[in-house]
């Protein structure tokens, strides 16, 4: 018989410390005056009591590994278990939010896709948004620990060749589990104070300084005004972009980097390649708008590059409406979407190390046409890639491409026009945040989209988030055959 148990063990402690951030909002709503820090006490103690029962009752199965099917079960539940807590302060708070609403945002922010359905939230209780951020940050580092315990040893979408660096976990999936988390919650801590820092520096208030940085380094995007980052200063914008590919870089280095080995950060061809496709997206943006608009100089650069930067790691801050400047440049700002950061960063979408993968097979294939007789093996950072990955990377382009195919059609048919369809589907897939559009574009929101259309994009941010086959899997019926 399947045990369900240890997943239910961990889902449940997930779920009551998700609670206990929550006297975070309450004690600054609390300190604000306001009566909204109730909403935050009753949901705290909802979601503790919950997820405390949960977890003792399945106490007594816990074990030091999980099995493969366990570990399925456990990446894929927990990302639904903890937006269905997080929904409480929506919808029982001032936001006023409706269980849809309240859902779509709370899995917005904790797959640290940024698509928000809020408007108004210069007057949104602070407790709120401080909230927005938690659920961005806590979505961060889980994500991290998902890209660097579980998917390699699921082998989703070629993340196994991260297997080595990510610490040998097989077997021992829980324990390493919480090793890793602890390592990698210093650093990220480090970088969020870093940040937060930063921005106090550059003019912004404490609270909007550390909500900023929590979904800076989240790349998340969720921001405290409508005008999101275009509510500040040159000087934010310029820090944000440093921050933002920081935390697009795989956090695994950085830990390398504590331990005092610097080499692997500097010879990662992942990183070299991300920040050369970073530098030509900005300077074809820059040149464009010199040539075809009215930013002129240093404004053209800073906005293309800020833009460009936030959308290419899954951020989605926005500091100009995109969508006046051109075809090209909103083509542009389309794919660049689909690129996405480093594997094992809070960076989202298909990542670099899989178009390098992709082109290193292209390039092995076509050499075979031309030598017929030679022997020509795809490599990355000098290795030989197995079949195994070059399988699972090429079933994860399938599989992506027919899933984004399959989103656009389901949301065409709720009504939406085609560009909505299209880029709601592109940046709910790859956690992105503004599609394109006067809509859900940079300078719109997904407030007035219908019902449907909302859990369909909600659906599609878990699938896109989870690397798509992880979810996948558990529809089959092999899966749930007994072993």
């Amino acid at each position: 018989m399947f045990e369900m148990r240890p997943v239910g063990y961990v889902i449940g402690l997930l779920v009551a410390v998700l609670g206990l951030t929550m006297l975070v909002p309450m004690f600054i709503d609390l300190r604000a005056g306001n009566g909204h820090w109730v909403v935050f006490a009753e949901s705290a103690i909802i979601t503790v009591l919950v997820g405390a029962l949960v977890s003792m009752s399945c106490a007594n199965a816990v074990s030091a590994g999980l099995t493969i099917r366990q570990t399925f079960l456990l990446t894929t539940f927990v990302w639904v278990a903890l937006p269905g807590f997080g929904t409480l302060p929506f919808v029982l708070g001032d936001a006023q939010t409706s269980i849809t609403d309240g859902f779509f945002e709370a899995m917005s922010g904790l797959t640290t896709t940024g698509s928000t359905v809020l408007t108004g939230l210069e007057d949104l209780p602070p407790g709120l948004l401080m909230w927005r951020a938690i659920l961005q940050w806590l979505g961060g580092v889980g994500i991290i620990v998902v890209a660097m315990v579980f998917l390699p040893e699921l082998r989703v979408g070629g993340m196994q060749i991260f297997r080595s660096e990510a610490f040998d976990t097989m077997g021992k999936i829980l324990p390493r589990a919480g090793e890793i988390a602890s390592r990698i919650s210093v650093i990220y801590l480090g970088l969020t104070g870093a940040c937060a820092v930063t921005y106090g520096a550059l003019g912004m208030g404490p609270f909007d300084a550390i909500t900023h940085a929590m979904t800076t380094i989240a790349t998340g995007g969720f921001a405290n005004y409508d005008a999101s980052i275009g509510a500040f200063g040159a000087g934010v914008e310029y820090a944000a972009c440093v921050f933002m590919l920081l935390a697009a870089l795989p956090f695994v280095r950085y830990v390398q980097l504590l331990a005092g080995t610097a080499q692997p950060l500097f010879l990662d061809s992942q990183i070299r390649v991300f920040f050369t496709t970073v530098f030509i997206i900005v300077a074809m943006i820059t040149l464009w708008l010199w040539n075809s608009s009215a930013l002129t100089g240093e404004v053209a650069l800073r906005k293309a590059l800020f833009n460009v930067v936030s959308i290419i790691t899954g951020t989605g801050y926005a500091s100009a409406d995109y969508m006046l400047w051109g075809s090209f440049a909103v083509v542009m700002f389309f794919f660049i979407g689909l690129i996405g950061g480093c594997a094992g960063s809070t960076a989202c979408s298909i990542k670099i190390f899989r178009y390098q993968l992709l082109f290193a097979s292209i390039k092995a294939q076509v050499r075979r046409i031309h030598s017929p007789s030679g022997i020509f093996t795809p490599r990355y950072q000098g290795r030989t890639v197995s079949d195994d990955v070059l399988s699972s990377v090429m079933s994860f382009f399938v599989f992506f491409t027919v899933i984004l195919g399959i989103v656009a059609v389901a949301l065409s048919m709720t009504g939406l026009d085609f560009i909505t369809s299209i880029s709601g589907a592109a940046t709910a897939m790859a956690n992105i945040g503004p599609g394109l559009g006067s809509e859900i574009g940079p300078s719109g929101n997904f407030s007035g989209l219908n019902d449907v259309a909302k859990w369909i994009l909600t659906t599609a941010m878990l699938i896109g988030r989870l690397e798509v086959m992880a979810v996948f899997t558990l529809l089959t019926v092999q899966f749930w055959r007994a072993v």
